[in-house]
């Protein structure tokens, strides 16, 4: 197993410090109950996120509160603001997703945190237990820099972390890109969590669905236990 080199400090801060000196423009798409907890947790550590889904009109009771680091609206808007995605919507609407942000991800990285379900069988789905899904995603999104991070652990544990509430939460990280795994080391640092780097694209089936280090919401060091490194 590849493992990366330890990936150094961007001069951002994370959740239990002031904030970080150069805020960061992220688009979450995909303002469910894990991306808007991540997101939560950047407005709340100095960056400027913009929350998105389908249906906007149901983010503005929780995003408006947050103050004027947070916006909203569709998730092409998302694609447009942000220097930095969160994609952390329904695997199967993948295919679609990229054919209404066709133009806008060109250069951009994005935090891949889907997940097909166990129980789907679409094809989408399939190719993506059989081929990996860090791979699978990358392949639909071929402008973009992409980074498997988010993916393994819940919402509640980032949120637990980020508070400072028990153990600080290990979250796998896996990328081909070397700048584009400093920024997701940066940015799990910044939701109060811990990196861990797994290594490439085609490492991160250690941490899909059905690998040790799925939903394991645990912390560095036992993560590091589980998946051998």
């Amino acid at each position: 197993m590849t493992v990366f080199a330890a990936v150094p400090s961007l001069g951002f801060g994370g959740g239990k410090s002031e904030g970080p000196k150069k805020p960061l423009r992220i688009g979450v798409i995909g303002a469910g109950w894990l991306g808007g907890t991540v997101g939560r947790c950047w407005v709340k550590a100095g960056h400027e996120v913009f929350f998105s889904t389908r249906h906007p009109e149901d983010l503005q009771p929780w995003v408006k509160p947050l103050g004027p680091r947070a916006s909203f609206g569709m998730p092409k808007e998302a694609a447009e603001f942000g220097e930095i995605l969160l994609l952390a919507v329904p695997y199967d609407t993948i295919s679609d997703l990229v054919k209404s942000m066709r133009g806008q991800l060109q250069g951009k990285v994005l935090l891949d945190a889907c997940n097909p379900s166990a129980s789907n069988r679409s094809e989408i789905a399939r190719e993506a237990m059989a081929n990996g899904v860090a791979i699978t995603t990358a392949k639909y999104f071929p402008g973009a820099s992409v980074v498997r991070a988010f993916s393994a652990v819940d919402a509640s544990s980032v949120e637990a972390s980020f508070e400072g509430r028990g153990p600080t939460l290990g979250v796998p990280i896996a990328g081909d890109d070397a700048s584009a795994l400093q920024v997701a080391t940066q940015l799990v640092r910044d939701a109060g969590c811990a990196p861990v780097v797994v290594g490439g694209l085609a490492q991160a089936v250690a941490f899909q669905r059905g690998g040790p280090g799925f939903r394991a919401n645990t912390s560095e060091a036992k993560l590091r236990d589980l998946l051998g490194l």
